[in-house]
């Protein structure tokens, strides 16, 4: 492999270890020899995450570098990994004779093009190849696809195959990403977080084999793919808040507008005062969620989770508060005034039975205080966001 001097080492390989002696070295073996065939300069590492196997010492005796990661979680040990990695480009992957580590040259060529994200793709649809019993069904055919076309919804990305454990980086970009997770939905976060940074990215295909390992791996379907969706929903306030709470608001106020004139009348169905009371409280909902979804996005782009890019955040900060607190009053003065016109109505009937088109006309007045009451205090709470903090 040539000097192994700090400068001079272009690729390093990552590779989180728990209890793999079986395949370690098998990896570790290929990686040199493909490392020998491209002339590349390189290093092993392997981040090793609790092994009570002979893991450690046989990853060592075979060439490789062995970092031990106290903190547990398949994240924790990447990151520690490439914490101590030497290289300009970073390849990872697994250590259980999964993933081909003779595919090498696939990944190490995109990034000397330029490009500072690369991904693996195992998915036929991506052009990969999975070997007969390398994957299970329900992973490739629902588990795989669904959260990659989540992804490719929520984030734009263009990957076939998020969930594939081999990709490439340059060093410097895992600097950027600053990446907090520490489970399996650390692959999601890097997919993610490369996406909104705007990355010059690849895709290429891959080979998945069986891995060499005779017990049982570490994955666990439901609650590792349950952590990369929530983590999905949670980094995506648009589609968990915003866009529900926007349809919800919509509708909701579409239909206590229409009941305010008249009732509506559908067939045999007749939508009146309980219906316009049903989409008031769907209305009251959607604008908190609405609100929940700039909170949420505000935050995360103030604690630098996210790219500060929200044309969102933006449209609502550019809002004064002086401005916020003038269009809350004057929403609740004119529900006040409804609400005064509807007393003097219930007045000239002897305060008897308030007839139906004044009842209609105080839900939406009562809607209309609360939505503006909400209106100014979340405008404060906003700016209080925006308030900046002494640190250290």
């Amino acid at each position: 492999m040539g000097s192994m001097s700090d400068t001079a080492i272009e690729v390093t390989i990552v590779m989180p270890c728990l209890n793999e002696a079986e395949t370690v070295v098998t990896c570790i073996t290929k990686a040199q020899a493909e490392f020998e065939r491209l002339d590349i300069v390189g290093e092993i590492i392997v981040a090793d995450n609790g092994s009570t196997d002979k893991s450690m010492e046989l990853a060592e005796a075979a060439g490789a570098r062995v970092v031990i990661v106290p903190e547990k979680g398949y994240g924790a040990a990447i990151a520690g990994g490439i914490a101590q990695a030497k290289g300009k480009f970073i390849i990872m992957g697994d250590a259980d004779d999964s993933y081909d580590f003779g595919e090498l040259g696939v990944f190490v060529e995109p990034l000397r093009q330029g490009h500072e994200f690369v991904m693996g793709c195992r998915l036929p649809s991506g052009g990969g190849r999975i070997i007969p019993g390398a994957m299970p069904w329900m992973h490739q055919h629902v588990g795989t696809p669904v959260l990659t076309a989540i992804s490719r919804l929520f984030f734009k990305t263009r990957y076939h195959d998020n969930n594939c454990g081999m990709r490439g980086f340059r060093r410097d970009l895992f600097d950027r990403l600053d990446l907090h997770t520490t489970g399996m939905e650390f692959a999601s976060e890097m997919v993610i977080k490369s996406a909104l940074l705007n990355v010059k990215n690849a895709e290429v295909p891959i080979t998945l084999h069986c891995d060499g390992r005779t017990r049982s791996p570490h994955l666990r379907s439901w609650r590792d793919g349950w952590r990369h969706l929530r983590f999905m929903l949670l980094f995506s306030p648009l589609w968990l808040f915003i866009y529900p709470g926007l349809a919800m608001f919509a509708i909701g106020l579409t239909s206590v507008a229409t009941i305010m004139i008249s009732p509506v009348h559908i067939g045999s169905l007749a939508f009146s005062m309980n219906s316009q009371m049903v989409g008031a409280a769907l209305t009251l909902i959607g604008f908190q969620l609405v609100g929940f979804g700039v909170f949420t996005k505000a935050f995360t782009e103030l604690e630098g989770l996210t790219p500060k890019r929200s044309r969102v955040v933006a449209f609502v900060y550019n809002i004064s508060l002086e401005f916020g607190i003038l269009l809350g009053l004057i929403g609740i003065i004119a529900g006040l005034g409804i609400i005064y016109w509807a007393l003097m109505e219930w007045r000239t009937v002897g305060y008897g039975e308030l007839p139906t088109n004044v009842i209609r006309s105080i839900i939406p007045a009562t809607l209309l205080i609360m939505l503006s009451v909400q209106i100014i205090f979340s405008k404060f709470a906003l700016d209080v966001l925006q308030l900046k903090r002494k640190r250290g």
